[in-house]
C-alpha cells in the first residue's frame, strides 16, 4: 500500500515572517519617534526663552507621541497585512518606506516648530508650491546641506530598518501579544481620550502637541469640509452695544448696509483748510509686545516711541489677520476673509471698494511702495483692482540701492531705508493733487537679516542697558532673539529718517501718517491667544491738536470708516451711501472698554478667533479680554452659544460669497 505524502503548509510561517518584519521595524520606528521628541524638547529650551519647564511637558508631550505612534501603526499594520497576502517583500519594503516619510515628516514638522513656536497645519494647503518655495528658501532652510542631511538621514533609517528585520525575531505569540496590545490601546484611548488642557498658555500646549498628528488632523478635515457651504444666515444687527448700527438692506448681498459712521477724528485735529495728503506706513512684524507704551517686552522702536507724545495711539489696537496676506484688504477695506484670505479670490474679486478707490475717486492719487515682489499674497492684483495709480516694488529700484543679506543665496528684496528712500523719490507728486501713499516694509522678516549688521549688534546691546535698563540676569532672554530684535531696530531707523526727509517738504505740514503692524511676529514666544493680532496703530500728524493715548478696543476695520467720516466732515467728500465695511469707528475711550464684532483668521485656512465686546471666543473657548488685550477664561454657556451662533452666521455669509461674488452691487 502507498504511503500518502504529507501535506505541510508554510501559512504559520508566513504569518510569522509578516508580523516580525512589522514589529521589528515598528519597535526602531517608535524608539526613533521618542528620541526626536526629546531632541525636539531640549533644542526648544535651549532656542527659546518660555514660561514653562521641561517637566511640565515633556509627561503629555511623550503620550501625545505614544497616541500618535498606536494610531499610526494601527493603519500601517492593516496594509502591511494586505500587501503580505501579495508578497511579503513587497510588503515589507512599502511598511519601511511609510515608516521612513513618517520620520522624515516629523523631523521636518519639528524643524518648522522650532522656527516659528507654531505647529504646521491647514495653512500649508493655503499658498501654491511656487510660494511655499519662495518661503522656504527665504528662511534659509532649502539648501545643500538639508537636501544632503534628508538623504543621508534617509539611507540610514532604510539601514536600521533592516537591521531590525535580520536582528530582531519575535516569537509568533509575542507578535501576536503586540498587535493585541496594539488596537486594545487604540479603543481604549478612543472611548476614554486622555487629554490636558492649559487653555492659557497656548506656547505649552503647541509644544506638547505630537506635529505629524496636528498637521494630520488638520489635513482631514480640510479635505474632508473644504466644500461645505451653508446659507443659512441672518441680516440682523450684532449687538446694540457697538457703536454703528447697520441697516442690511438685501438678502443676496449679506454684507450690504447702509450706517451712519460718525466723525470720531475731528476733535482731535486743527480744521482743514485742504484735502491732506495721507500716508500709511506698514511695518512688517511689528507687534505690540515690543513697541510703544507698556510693551511688555520692553520697547525696541524709540524713533516711533517719541512719536507717540505726537499721536493719536491706540494701545489695544488688533491686526484682523496672524499674517501678512490679511493687512491690505483688512486695513483698506473691512473685507471678509473668502477661504483663504480675500486676496487668494485675485481671478475673479467680489466687487468691493476701499479707502484707496473712494479716495481716488475723491480726486486723490494713490501710490504703494515695497521692497519684495507685490505679486506675492497677490497684493498686486488687490492693488489694481482698488486702482493704484503707482506702484513700486523690487523691479523699480534705482541700481544704486542694495538688496538685504541672502540666506542661501535668497533675499526678500530691499531693506527698510531702501524702501522709503527709494518711494521718496516718486512720492509725494506735486501736481496740485492730494496724495495717498503706502509704504510697506519687509526686513523684520524671517530671515531677520539686518543690513549694518555690526552696527545694529552694537545698538542692540546699547538698547538692553540704555533704553530697557534690563539687568545682566536677564540680558540672555533677549540675546536668543538678537536677530529678530535688531531688524525692529532698523525698521524703527528706517522711520525715523523717512519722517526726518519728509519733515522737510513743504507738503509736510499738511499730511496725516498712520504707522501700524500688519501681525505680531510668532518665533518670540507669545503670551496669550490674541498676543499674535496685537499690533501697534498710532496717527501722526502735524495737524493733530490734542494728542492721546486711547484704550478702547479697535482693529484694523475701524481704520477705513473713520478716516473718510473725518475727510467727509472735514472737507466734503463723497462716501458711497451703502457699504461692506465690517468695522466700527474707531474707539477713543480713555478707558478700557470693546465695542467691536469681529472675527480673526490666525493665518490662511484657520478662521478660530471670535471677538464681540470684551469677550473672545478661541478655538471653542470663551475669555474675557481686559487693558492690555489680556485674557482669562470664563464659564458662560449662555453667552458661548451667543458668539458661537454669530461666528457661525459671519462663516456662512463668507461663505456665500465665496460661491457667488456677491458683496457689493456693481452701479
Amino acid at each position: 500500500m502507498a504511503q500518502k505524502a504529507e501535506i505541510r503548509s508554510n501559512l504559520p510561517a508566513k504569518i510569522q515572517t509578516t508580523l516580525n518584519n512589522f514589529w521589528g521595524m515598528s519597535l526602531i520606528f517608535s524608539i526613533l519617534m521618542i528620541l526626536l521628541r526629546v531632541i525636539e524638547l531640549l533644542l526648544i529650551f535651549k532656542s527659546h526663552s518660555i514660561r514653562v519647564t521641561f517637566g511640565e511637558v515633556v509627561g503629555f508631550s511623550v503620550f501625545e507621541d505614544f497616541n500618535w505612534i498606536l494610531y499610526f501603526l494601527g493603519l500601517l499594520f492593516i496594509l502591511h497585512v494586505i500587501n503580505s497576502l501579495l508578497s511579503i517583500s513587497f510588503a515589507k519594503r512599502f511598511t519601511q518606506v511609510w515608516l521612513v516619510i513618517a520620520l522624515l515628516v516629523q523631523t521636518a514638522l519639528v524643524l518648522y516648530f522650532l522656527k516659528t513656536l507654531l505647529p504646521l497645519g491647514k495653512d500649508l494647503f493655503a499658498y501654491n508650491i511656487d510660494d511655499i518655495i519662495l518661503t522656504v528658501r527665504s528662511s534659509g532652510q532649502l539648501n545643500f546641506m538639508t537636501i544632503g542631511g534628508g538623504i543621508i538621514l534617509s539611507a540610514i533609517l532604510f539601514f536600521a530598518f533592516n537591521l531590525a528585520n535580520k536582528h530582531l525575531n519575535f516569537k509568533t505569540k509575542t507578535s501576536i501579544a503586540f498587535t493585541i496590545a496594539l488596537y486594545w490601546f487604540l479603543i481604549f484611548l478612543y472611548f476614554v481620550p486622555l487629554g490636558e488642557s492649559d487653555i492659557l498658555n497656548e506656547v505649552k500646549a503647541n509644544i506638547q502637541l505630537n506635529k505629524s498628528k496636528y498637521l494630520s488632523e488638520e489635513a482631514f478635515d480640510y479635505f474632508m469640509y473644504k466644500n461645505e457651504y451653508y446659507f443659512d444666515f441672518y441680516l440682523r444687527s450684532l449687538d446694540d452695544a457697538l457703536f454703528i448700527k447697520k441697516e442690511y438692506t438685501d438678502p443676496s448681498y449679506p454684507f450690504l448696509h447702509k450706517a451712519d459712521y460718525p466723525d470720531v477724528l475731528s476733535p482731535y485735529f486743527d480744521s482743514l483748510t485742504s484735502a491732506p495728503d495721507i500716508v500709511f506706513v506698514l511695518i512688517e512684524s511689528l507687534g505690540k509686545a515690543y513697541s510703544g507704551k507698556d510693551a511688555y517686552l520692553g520697547s525696541f522702536t524709540p524713533f516711533l516711541d517719541s512719536l507717540e507724545s505726537h499721536s493719536l495711539v491706540w494701545t489695544n489696537a488688533i491686526s484682523s489677520t496672524g499674517r501678512t496676506f490679511g493687512i491690505l484688504p483688512g486695513l483698506f477695506a473691512g473685507l471678509p476673509y473668502g477661504e483663504r484670505g480675500f486676496q487668494e479670490l485675485f481671478e475673479d474679486f467680489p466687487h468691493h471698494q476701499s479707502l484707496i478707490s473712494v479716495l481716488n475717486g475723491n480726486g486723490y492719487e494713490s501710490s504703494f511702495f515695497i521692497g519684495s515682489d507685490v505679486s506675492f499674497d497677490h497684493q498686486k492684483e488687490f492693488l489694481q483692482y482698488a486702482g493704484v495709480s503707482q506702484l513700486i516694488d523690487i523691479h523699480r529700484f534705482d541700481p544704486k540701492y542694495k538688496k538685504m543679506p541672502p540666506a542661501n543665496g535668497f533675499t526678500w528684496g530691499y531693506g527698510d531705508k531702501e524702501i522709503f528712500s527709494n518711494g521718496l523719490s516718486f512720492f509725494p507728486k506735486n501736481d496740485g493733487n492730494p496724495q495717498l501713499g503706502i509704504f510697506q516694509t519687509i526686513t523684520s522678516h524671517d530671515p531677520y537679516l539686518v543690513p549694518e549688521r555690526e552696527y545694529y549688534s552694537e545698538k542692540f546691546e546699547n538698547h538692553l542697558d540704555s533704553y530697557l535698563n534690563l539687568s545682566e540676569a536677564k540680558k540672555p532672554e533677549y540675546r536668543e532673539y538678537q536677530d529678530i530684535y535688531m531688524t525692529i531696530l532698523y525698521a524703527d531707523d528706517a522711520v525715523k529718517d523717512f519722517i526726518t526727509s519728509y519733515s522737510k517738504n513743504p507738503k509736510f505740514a499738511n499730511t496725516i501718517f498712520v504707522f501700524t503692524g500688519d501681525h505680531r511676529l510668532p518665533d518670540i514666544p507669545m503670551s496669550s491667544r490674541i498676543d499674535r493680532f496685537h499690533v501697534p496703530l498710532i496717527i501722526y500728524s502735524p495737524l493733530i491738536k490734542r494728542p492721546t493715548y486711547f484704550k478702547g478696543m479697535i482693529s484694523h476695520f475701524e481704520v477705513t470708516p473713520s478716516i473718510l467720516s473725518f475727510l467727509q466732515s472735514q472737507i466734503g467728500i463723497q462716501v458711497p451711501e451703502e457699504e461692506v465695511w465690517m468695522g466700527q469707528v474707531l474707539d477713543t475711550s480713555r478707558i478700557f472698554q470693546s465695542k467691536i464684532a469681529m472675527p480673526l483668521m490666525r493665518n490662511k485656512n484657520q478662521l478660530m478667533e471670535y471677538v464681540n465686546g470684551e469677550y473672545i471666543l478661541s478655538d471653542d473657548q470663551l475669555f474675557v479680554i481686559s487693558d492690555g488685550l489680556n485674557i482669562d477664561p470664563i464659564e458662560d454657556q449662555v453667552l458661548k452659544n451667543k458668539l458661537t451662533g454669530e461666528f457661525e452666521d459671519f462663516k456662512n455669509k463668507n461663505n456665500y460669497t465665496i460661491q457667488t461674488r456677491k458683496l457689493l452691487p456693481v452701479n
